[in-house]
């Protein structure tokens, strides 16, 4: 029996503008017709003997993973949220207690959420083939077989006779190396990059991970024992939790250890970390330019080019990254592609909200796109879900009026309760409690105008909510 473990915590910093803290990477349709998150689950939910998978992610987009699970028709074995990222090792932790505690004999294939993978069959045969060694005790870790001198990856040192889809000993560890040294690297065919897929037993690595990080140990224990459910969703005790350390599933255990293996494989893997890694995932056409949506180029090489909407000119340039979205364009070299996170920390320094939402954002009701703001005002275009309820709240700073677009709006205002149609509008004054659902069978579409003094999304008092959000 395999449990597949999605790691979903992460927020993909080197693809903003796309990628954002609380819609990321692993969450868009980067590569293909769907999402990373729900490849990785297919890809691990399609081997044999796996199990309904165990997601750990972020509790600020726990719905958004949630309805990818639904899309794809599976049924999580659980979806834990970590109330704060504390590396992958925490995470992996509280995984392997789950299943060390309910499936005692099963192994872990512990997989990011953010990866390409193309050649599925490659990937169901390197698993497979590192079943045997995972039982007898051996955590078994997956290294791909580098094509390029790579200074994003950390390496796997091998004894340079590897044979793919093989187990064999682990030789060493190297860190990210400068460009030099990974050429040599990729020279010699001793090395490997290092995937960040594992498979193991739970009860070995729990081991291990007393021995080196007993305080680790402890505190994932303890999150796990005082964890309560949350409609789809186990709520990790946040006090214990956030006591862990902080520290990668490499650093805390593997590379201290020496019951390793790595099976070497060649199926065509990308972590999609930066804008090159995902350029190289991308069909280019004659000029060498990878080209999404309205753009217009002329005199133009070797460049990724993106507009989520409005037309994107670009003349006469070679070698860059181009990425408009409704708020905030990225214009950067490729040899700086891995720099974009640096850039995403001082937004975050100055508070700036690009680094952490888009201007459409996701609810479990459907989501919210701003349209204009101004001083004292804010225009939102609102879809709620058929069946989709927003919470029964109040805002101290801020009145609303409502004008339904599309569909039928059932809204309540302090002790009334009304139905509006297309074209027909509502007023929410101050401090009014209210509430919005939609009771009909397709989407439901209004345009909000917010007036007040404070227009954050904080202002907001929730009395009842049936998706059990506080906040």
């Amino acid at each position: 029996m395999i449990v597949p473990v999605i790691l979903s915590g992460g927020s993909g910093t080197r693809l903003w503008p796309l990628s954002r803290r609380n819609h990321p990477k692993q969450l868009l349709n980067l590569v293909g017709k769907h999402s990373l998150l729900r490849n990785t689950v297919e890809r691990g939910c399609n081997l044999n003997g796996a199990q309904a998978p165990v997601v750990v992610c972020n509790e600020s987009y726990r719905f958004m993973v949630a309805e990818e699970l639904r899309t794809v028709g599976i049924e999580p074995e659980a979806i834990f949220l970590e109330p704060q990222g504390r590396n992958s090792a925490p995470a992996i932790a509280v995984a392997a207690f789950h299943i060390r505690n309910k499936y005692p004999d099963a192994l872990m294939l512990v997989m990011p959420s953010d990866h390409v993978i193309r050649d599925l069959e490659k990937f169901n045969s390197a698993i497979l083939s590192g079943v045997e060694p995972a039982q007898s005790g051996e955590i078994v870790l997956f290294g791909i077989v580098p094509d390029r001198p790579e200074t994003g990856y950390g390496y796997i040192r091998t004894d340079g006779e590897f044979e793919t889809m093989i187990p064999q000993a682990v030789q060493g560890f190297v860190e990210k190396p400068d460009l030099e040294t990974a050429k040599s690297y990729l020279n010699s065919g001793e090395y490997l990059w290092n995937a960040g897929i594992f498979v193991f037993r739970p009860d070995v690595f729990l081991e291990k991970l007393e021995q080196l990080e007993p305080e680790m140990y402890s505190a994932c224990q303890n999150a796990i024992a005082k964890a309560h459910t949350d409609l789809d969703f186990v709520r990790l005790d946040e006090e214990s939790f956030k006591s862990s350390p902080a520290k990668s599933i490499d650093y805390a255990v593997i590379e201290k250890v020496d019951n390793l293996s790595v099976v070497p494989f060649d199926g065509g893997w990308s972590d999609i970390g930066s804008w090159d890694s995902l350029m190289n995932e991308r069909e280019t056409d004659s000029a060498g330019n990878v080209v999404s949506g309205d753009v217009l180029a002329k005199n133009v090489g070797n460049s990724f080019l993106h507009s989520s909407g409005r037309l994107l000119g670009v003349v006469g340039v070679a070698d860059v990254i181009v990425v408009e979205t409704a708020d905030a364009v990225l214009v950067a070299g490729r040899e700086h592609g891995q720099d974009v996170s640096g850039l995403v920390e001082e937004l975050k320094k100055q508070g700036r909200t690009e680094a952490e939402n888009h201007c459409k954002v996701y609810r479990p009701w459907g989501s919210y796109e701003t349209v204009d703001s101004g001083d004292r005002f804010q225009v939102k275009r609102i879809v709620v879900k058929p069946g989709g309820v927003l919470s029964l709240q109040m805002h101290h700073h801020r009145a609303e009026h409502w004008v339904v677009v599309k569909g039928t709006a059932k809204v309540t205002v302090g002790e009334n309760e009304i139905l509006l149609q297309e074209d027909q509008s509502t007023y929410i004054p101050l401090g009014t409690m209210h509430r919005l659902e939609n009771p009909g069978k397709i989407d439901l579409e209004l345009i909000e105008v917010q007036t007040g003094s404070y227009l954050g999304e904080d202002d907001i008092q929730r009395f009842e909510d049936v998706y059990g959000r506080s906040v």
